[in-house]
């Protein structure tokens, strides 16, 4: 994956700003746009230290209050800087119990991440962390980003508490997601998703990971 075959994402349907958009927000803004792929990020309960969450949720919500929505792409970028590439980052430094480095526990969730690709939705491609996992997705007509993501997460959570054995969270309540905007960002998220076990410092092969171009 050294150079973006363009070509091979043409049939992709990418973020419109003229189109309606449908934004919510509960501790982050969520954007929606019928028919766009996402990028998605979804992360154990205890994958980021609570000390570090609580400062940063502060810096977010300073950062909002002076920067409010519609944004502009360089506000846009500065977010993400400032935020989401922050967050992955933390995520790849390993914190917490990295359960997911558990094959069979790694497998349930590839499991729920695949069962209903290419009826609910289409997996452009996607990966297993110790800690977290990346998906980039467009899900079909009638089918809502939000109830995707609650169903991989509510099932793996129950199959994983069944393995090991205990109660409780297993998941961070809330996602990061992201409408890819053209086909140069589609490219970077799938090369990004193939790239994180290497930049994190895992070995490809404890790892359960896709990624679909064709």
């Amino acid at each position: 994956m050294q150079t973006s075959p363009l070509n091979l994402f043409d049939d992709f349907t990418y973020f419109d700003p003229r189109a309606d958009i449908d934004v919510s927000r509960r501790n982050l803004p969520h954007w929606r746009q019928e028919g766009r792929t996402y990028f998605v990020t979804f992360r154990l309960h205890d994958s980021l230290p609570q000390e570090k969450l609580v400062a940063l949720r502060k810096a977010r919500c300073e950062w909002l209050d002076t920067n409010p929505e519609p944004w502009l792409p360089e506000q846009r970028q500065e977010y993400h800087k400032l935020f989401s590439e922050k967050i992955q980052q933390w995520l790849d430094a390993g914190h917490g119990d990295c359960i997911l480095r558990e094959p069979a526990i790694a497998q349930i969730v590839a499991s729920a991440l695949k069962h209903f690709d290419g009826q609910r939705y289409d997996l452009v491609a996607w990966v297993v962390m110790p800690n977290h996992v990346h998906a980039l997705l467009t899900p079909r007509p009638a089918f809502d980003l939000g109830k995707i993501l609650h169903s991989w997460k509510s099932f793996s959570a129950h199959e994983i508490n069944k393995h090991v054995g205990r109660s409780g969270d297993v998941w961070q309540h809330e996602t990061y997601d992201h409408i890819v905007r053209d086909p140069d960002s589609l490219w970077r998220f799938a090369k990004y998703i193939v790239d994180n076990p290497s930049q994190a410092g895992v070995q490809v092969d404890q790892v359960e990971s896709r990624i679909k171009l064709t």
